[in-house]
Parts: C-alpha cells; structure tokens; sequence
C-alpha cells in the first residue's frame, strides 16, 4: 500500500472528524477501522449535544467539522435545554436515527477527496527514534505516514462483564485491539483502566406507550449546523418512566453477581454517568430514578432507556425492567453491558494533543479518558488539524480557556489528566458567558476559515452577520423615545416602569421585561432585522456589563498565557520550588506559566519563583 500523511485508527466519532479535516486540508489520509459498516456507529445513546456538550458540538461546525451537519439530517427530535435559564448555559440536544446517522457518516468519507478506508486492526506502531513512521497490520503490512492519530475508542484491550460473565470485546459484537494496547505499553506511555456501559436495548411493540408521559421536540426545532437554514422532518416524542422501591430491591437482590460490586470491574467508572445498580447503591434515600425511553430510528422498533446502563446478570436485567411502569411486558433485544479498556494518561499530551514522547503521534477520544462522543469529535477535529500543520512545520492550533469550550476540554486533560472518564459540563469554564452556544460562530468561525475548513462563502456570511450585529445595536442606541403618556402606557402594559426623561432603546432593552421584540412598537424597521441578530443584540445588551468584566479577566489570563516556557527549559533546576511542585512540572512540563497555574498543588509563590526564573534566564 502507498505511503500517507496522515494514518488515523479508528471509524468512530473522534476518527471522522480527525481524517475529515486531514483529507480537507489537503493531505492523503487513510482511515483504518475493523469493520467499514461501522463508521459513525453510536456506540451507546441515539443521541447528539446536551447540557456543554450542545457547546462542543456548535463549536465544531464553527470550525468546520461535520457533526452538526450530520446530526440535522439524521435528527427525529430536537430541544433546547435550561431554555429557562441564562444564555450561557442554555444547550442544544437531538435525538438522532442511529442508523441514518451512521450511513450518513460513512457517505460522507466515502465521497471525500484525499481520503482512503481500510478495513484492517493496527497491530503495532513503528516509530524511528522518537518519531513515528508507520503501522503494522494484522493483514501482515506495514504502511508509512508522517503522522499517526489514534482515536480507538473503547477497543483498547476492551473487556465486556454481563454479570458475572465476560469476553473480549472492544463493542458488542467487535473484537478488541489488543496488539496496540501494547505497543503503546512498550513505547513507554503511562496508561490506566476506564470502565463504561450502556443500557439494555428493548422491544417497543412490547412497551405500554399509554401509561407513559411524552416528551416533544420543540416546534419549530433549532438546527445544529449553521449551514442548515431549517429543520422540515418530522419529530418523533421520546417518553418517560421511573423505577420503583420493587425495582430496587430487585437490583439489590442481584448485587452478589454484579461484576462492579463483585470486584471483577477494576476500570473506574463516569461519576456523572453511573449504572442504575451504583446509583441505587450510592443514593439509597432516592425512591426513584428517571427514564428516558429514547427511539433508535424512524423504521425501527427499537428503544434506548437512557438512565439504566447496567452490567448486572442477563435475568437481574429482565426482572428491573418489568418491574417499571408501561414495562411490564418488555422484551429484551440485546442486554445492557459495561466495558473495561484501557487508556493513556492525557499528561503524556501536548495541547496539540501529540504525544510527548514520539514525534507526530496524536490521541484523540477515549484514549485521552474522555467519554461522550462530542467530546471524542471534539479532540478528533483538534488532532486532525494539529497533525495536518505539524506536516507542513507551522505552529499547532491551541484553542485557549478563553477561546472555546473544546480549549477547556483540552486544557483540564493535558493539565491535571484524569482517574475517571472526564465529560464536559458548563462549570468547567470559567468563561462560559463568553463561550455561549449562540456566538460559536462569531468566536470560531474565522478561525475555521483562516486554517482551511470553511468556506469562502460561509466566511463571509459571518462577516455580514457581524456588520449587522454592530448595525443593530447602533440603531437601538441612536433610537430614543420620549416619556409621554401614550409610550409610558405602553411600557406599564409590559410590566416595565415609565419613563421620567427620554432615553434609547438600547437602555430600554436593559430591563429584564424587556424583549428585541418590544423595541418594534417603538422602532417598526428593526421587524426587518433576522432573528439570530436581533437575538446576539439582546443578549450583547442584556448582559454588557457582565461580557465587560468576563473580557477583563480574560485580558489578564491572556497575559499568563503569553508566558510561555521554553523547550530546553529544565523545571529540575528551579531555585525555591517545593519537591512535590517540581515533580507535577517535571511530569505535565506546562507549555505556559497559565497552564502551570491550573497544576493541582502549584501555588501562586511557585508561579512568582517560575516568573523569577525565566527573567534570570533572558527568557523574559
């Protein structure tokens, strides 16, 4: 087989988007997966975004990967959460047809240029030096690249527990790489043991939608991508359930062949996203736990209960269930399972996320302790990008904290690494009323485009939506309205106070009562202005002072960041740092004085003793 810039192992979320934006910027690249069919397989959940990760997934179109173009063509339900709440944390999620979103996938590398599948297993990583140069194949060949991201989800020396039973397994029905896992143990890397699981898969003709609550979509609902102008399939609703005291107890009764409370699953589990049985155990003063039952498709039967994953014995599983209200009669398709694998230590990462220790080597995904499959497509659209610069000497693409929710993703990985899978939440970013949903465009979106992977065309709608932002709130600041008694009628009608003196409508739009909309009654042109921009003027009103103080800080936080820390420089011989401080900088080697800062145990004095150093040096 021919040579190629970029080798990326691995079909699923983080393996897309990493040979997607690798093929688009021009390089060979060659996908190798198991099974073909199994590109864009959702492994767990039919579903896309969700509180933070909605972020992720909004920041990834801005920069032009395709997870939210695929989410809109395969959504059968979409939401928008905490719609009650403040903009910064409001999230998009969809519901998505499992298979259509996998098919959807699979066309989609097909058909890009630049880019060849491969239906093989890497066996071994051959590397000269300290670079990498190639991978060996259980088909017995050896291909060469420049560069080489993993993102082999759970496979690494995945193991599969029903119960007290278990086989290898990177997936059910796939077997686990076991060869790479130790390649990887050999080139040196620190590497750990992760645990997940998914939940039974059941039969709806067998399900009593009736004694159910529905759950809809919103109408109309709100597309992911920004290249899609609206949502017209129809929305299928998902429905609601509960255990019970007796469902309980029936878990409880089945802990003595539970392979987590058996001591056989030595992987730690998501703390955010526990089995139903160590919920039960964990919360015992909760008499039930919400279920959603989510559809797999528009032409399937099949249903997700998203809230039971579990690795209790195949006849423990089947009990719970009927034990649940409009269960009663459910049949089983395929059981739930939980899946140990391993995973390499994200502090053996750069920013770029390439590997510290070999040239050209990047992770991406659940080797890095991630879970989520945004996050995975989040690091996957990074590395892409990162080995795709690497290949042509220029300098990675860092997103800071500041810039994105996909930087916070990074940075918390690289910086303090994990002991559990890490999922992405809102409370992660310090920044989150600058890093909303709705302004991913106009904080990535040029960016996309200056490293290749928008278009022209969509650049300059952006453009044009910015000038009409600046536009907008111009005109509600030289609008003004005067006190009479007609306009203060108005004002009382909306439960807002009159006005004493004239003022403008941009001071109006201040009052928490106060919508974009109201401001027509007073201004009719402004109906002319679309949506989307009269929605970035309100929130860019509403919240100025607050947007004001958040840029500030992160002014300040720039200024640490700009410090950075030279290649040769030796954390070893630093004057004045404590052994326990040299130690975490010897083992993370921040890239910056701001990454040195978010080291668990490094303190302000050890950053001022750092700041001394490098000044002694000439490095500042």
């Amino acid at each position: 087989m021919k040579d190629f810039d970029v080798i990326v192992v691995g079909g699923g979320h983080a393996g897309i988007e990493a040979s997607l934006s690798c093929a688009r910027l021009g390089h060979p690249t060659l996908l190798i997966t198991q099974k073909i069919e199994q590109i864009g397989l959702m492994s767990c959940n039919p579903a896309v975004g969700g509180l933070a990760k909605g972020h992720l997934v909004k920041e990834i179109d801005a920069l032009g990967g395709e997870m939210a173009k695929a989410t809109d063509q395969t959504g059968i339900q979409f939401r928008q959460l905490n719609t009650g709440k403040g903009p910064a944390v409001r999230s998009s999620r969809a519901q998505v047809d499992r298979q259509e979103y996998r098919l959807q996938m699979r066309r989609t590398i097909e058909s890009q240029k630049n880019l060849t599948i491969l239906e093989a297993t890497v066996e071994n990583i051959i590397t000269d030096g300290n670079q990498v140069v190639g991978v060996e194949t259980n088909r017995k060949d050896s291909i060469q690249t420049k560069t080489l991201i993993l993102a082999p989800g759970t496979f690494l020396n995945g193991l599969i527990h029903i119960g007290l039973d278990h086989f290898l397994a990177g997936r059910m029905g796939d077997p686990p790489s076991i060869g790479l896992s130790e390649s990887l143990k050999k080139l040196g890397f620190r590497m750990g043991r992760l645990k997940t699981g998914t939940t039974p898969r059941l039969d709806g003709d067998t399900i009593d939608f009736s004694q159910l609550t529905p759950q809809y979509g919103d109408d109309p609902p709100i597309p992911f991508s920004l290249a899609t102008r609206k949502i017209e399939t129809e929305q299928i609703p998902c429905y609601i359930t509960y255990t019970n005291s007796t469902t309980h107890e029936i878990i409880k009764s089945g802990l003595d062949r539970s392979p987590l409370y058996c001591g056989i699953i030595k992987g730690i589990g998501p703390r955010y996203c526990p089995s139903i049985e160590d919920k039960v155990v964990r919360f015992p003063d909760k008499k039930r736990h919400q279920i959603f039952l989510e559809p797999e498709g528009r032409n399937t039967n099949e249903v997700y209960p998203n809230g039971v994953p579990t690795s209790l014995p195949l006849d423990i599983q089947i009990k719970m269930l009927k034990s649940i209200k409009g269960l009663e009669e459910v049949e089983i398709i395929r059981p739930g399972y939980a899946v140990e694998y391993d995973f390499v230590d994200p502090t053996e990462l750069n920013p770029s996320l390439e590997t510290k220790k070999i040239r050209g080597l990047f992770h991406a995904g659940q080797i890095n302790g991630t879970s989520g499959y945004e996050e995975a497509a989040a690091q996957g659209l990074m590395t892409g990008i990162n080995a795709s610069l690497y290949i042509r000497r220029e300098e990675p693409f860092i997103l800071k904290r500041s810039d994105a929710y996909i930087g916070v993703l990074i940075d918390d990985l690289v910086t303090k690494g994990t002991t559990e899978p890490y999922r992405m939440f809102t409370s992660r970013a310090e920044y989150r009323l600058h890093l909303r949903e709705d302004n991913a465009d106009l904080r990535l979106r040029e960016k996309g485009y200056e490293l290749g992977l928008v278009k022209k065309e969509d650049f300059l709608i952006l453009r044009e939506k910015k000038k009409a932002i600046e536009k907008t709130l111009s005109r509600i600041s030289e609008v003004r309205i005067n006190p009479t008694e007609e306009i203060n009628g108005i004002l009382r009608q909306w439960g807002s106070a009159p006005l004493k003196k004239d003022c403008s409508l941009r001071e109006i739009l201040k009052r928490p009562e106060i919508r974009f909309d109201h401001l027509c009654t007073f201004d009719p042109s402004l109906k002319e202005i679309p949506v989307v921009v009269q929605e970035q003027a309100e929130i860019q009103v509403k919240y100025d002072g607050y947007i004001k103080r958040q840029m500030e800080q992160i002014a300040r936080f720039k200024r640490l960041e700009e410090v950075t820390f030279p290649t040769e420089f030796d954390f070893g011989k630093v004057v004045g740092l404590s052994t326990e401080v040299m130690e975490k900088l010897k083992k993370v080697k921040p890239y910056s004085l701001g990454q040195a800062s978010r080291i668990s145990g490094v303190t302000p004095a050890a950053i001022s003793i750092l700041m001394v150093n490098l000044k002694k040096q000439g490095y500042l």
